[in-house]
């Protein structure tokens, strides 16, 4: 099993969701995929403990001893009957995020997973440092990153998306654009822009986790 960008996507739209209720059909909607496409990212996700079946995490019954360790029910290695039910039947919120472990994937995983692609000079949608999320706290003169896209605004150093459906998934959602602009700050930005992203993304991903350290930032 190898992941894939849209796994990830998928991840983060699933940090950006929170508590919020969701289907596939609802998943695959908002983030421009087909829902097989949805369903399959979810599943590889799952598999590399980005995320958690919620089904495996239903409280066993009166009786049936619990798991001698927490961490092992993050290990999917089987599909229960009452996970194979829930997700043929449509069930809401078929999984969860996996907060500790995605945010140690974005910074020291993903980056290098899903190198970077420049494109040409272009029309499109800002990210990284010169997306709107960021307006105002980089001095002017950086030069702007955009994803191509015919509905965008600003011209750029172009860059390929993280996936080809992310401008469209950014453009609906505030929160998930945000933290795929930290991402490409990460892949693509100067030694301060990386900084504020290597802050600021895993605490977006993960609020309960450990603050990340002040780093030196040059350049």
């Amino acid at each position: 099993m190898q992941l894939k960008p849209q796994d990830f996507l998928v991840a983060l739209k699933l940090v950006a969701w929170g508590e919020q209720r969701w289907t596939y059909a609802r998943l695959a909607q908002e983030l421009g995929l087909s829902a097989s496409e949805a369903h399959a990212a979810v599943k590889r996700a799952t598999q590399a403990e980005l995320l958690v079946q919620t089904a495996l995490l239903a409280p066993p019954p009166a009786g049936v001893p619990s798991a001698q360790e927490a961490p092992a029910i993050y290990r999917v290695h089987t599909r229960p009957r009452r996970a194979k039910a829930a997700e043929a039947s449509g069930a809401d919120n078929p999984a969860r995020v996996h907060s500790r472990n995605l945010a140690e994937f974005a910074v020291h995983g993903a980056r290098y997973a899903f190198a970077p692609e420049r494109l040409p000079m272009a029309v499109g949608v800002p990210t990284s440092h010169s997306a709107p999320a960021f307006k105002g706290v980089f001095a002017p003169g950086s030069a702007d990153w955009v994803w191509p896209h015919p509905n965008g605004t600003v011209r750029g150093q172009g860059l390929e998306p993280l996936h080809p459906s992310a401008p469209f998934a950014a453009m609906q959602d505030a929160k998930l654009y945000e933290m795929l602009a930290l991402f490409d700050a990460l892949r693509v930005g100067r030694a301060r822009e990386r900084g504020m992203a290597l802050k600021r993304l895993p605490l977006l991903i993960y609020p309960d986790g450990p603050k990340p350290a002040e780093r030196p930032m040059h350049g």
